[in-house]
């Protein structure tokens, strides 16, 4: 997958569970699991939008392109 999640990175240098980080953004703890697992297909820009601001970090913090085929970027 290209495009890799960082939540638990940010989530661990905040010391924040999975549980508050859930109460504080209003989704569940197994949607967080979903994200944080990459099986995620899309994120709507009000949660992301939510996890920056209780995370006090910018989109590209928690989001990442990875290329996995090799190839160079146009």
């Amino acid at each position: 997958m290209p495009i890799v999640v960082r939540l638990d990175v940010e989530l661990a240098r905040r010391k924040m569970s999975v549980g508050e980080f859930a109460d504080r953004v209003g989704l569940t703890p197994a949607n967080v699991a979903v994200l944080k697992n990459g099986r995620a297909k899309a994120v709507r820009f009000s949660t992301l939008e939510a996890m920056c601001r209780v995370l006090r970090c910018q989109p590209g913090d928690l989001l990442e392109w990875v290329d996995d085929d090799g190839e160079e970027p146009r």
